[in-house]
């Protein structure tokens, strides 16, 4: 297998297609969504199969304090691939070029010995840590 990385943000329709991969979303978002959610990026990773995005990560920081990792993606034909320790280890490495360090991620259900392995801890019962789920009014 002969990917090429790049750390520039895909194409907003390659990103689409990428994530609607996962079943996280709703299939009916176009391009410019994922357009606008790309430019919220401060780093990400891609790997292409030609001229195919095959997976992706990125996140979202401050560049100075706080990083936090909003995407992981291997395409389903891709995974076992080892790519996503590729991606996750350029991600936590640009962080740390930057001198970020503390870096975060929420993970998706069943993968978290994924990033037990690379490095990342569960956060304890009585560390602080919240997510909104009420309702938009």
């Amino acid at each position: 297998m002969n990917l090429l990385f790049s750390s520039e943000a895909p194409a907003a329709l390659s990103f689409k297609h990428l994530y609607d991969t996962t079943g996280w979303g709703p299939l009916e978002r176009d391009a410019g969504f994922y357009a606008d959610a790309l430019r919220g990026s401060w780093a990400s990773v891609a790997a292409y199969d030609g001229d195919r995005l095959v997976a992706f990560a990125r996140a979202i920081s401050d560049g100075k304090l706080h990083a936090f990792i909003t995407e992981m993606i291997v395409h389903p034909d891709y995974q076992g691939r080892r790519l996503g320790e590729q991606l996750l280890k350029r991600l936590v490495e640009h962080c740390h070029a930057a001198g970020v360090t503390d870096i975060q991620l929420f993970c998706a259900q069943g993968k978290a010995d994924f990033y037990l392995k690379s490095g990342f801890a569960r956060r304890p019962e009585d560390a602080p840590g919240m997510q909104y789920r009420g309702a938009l009014d």
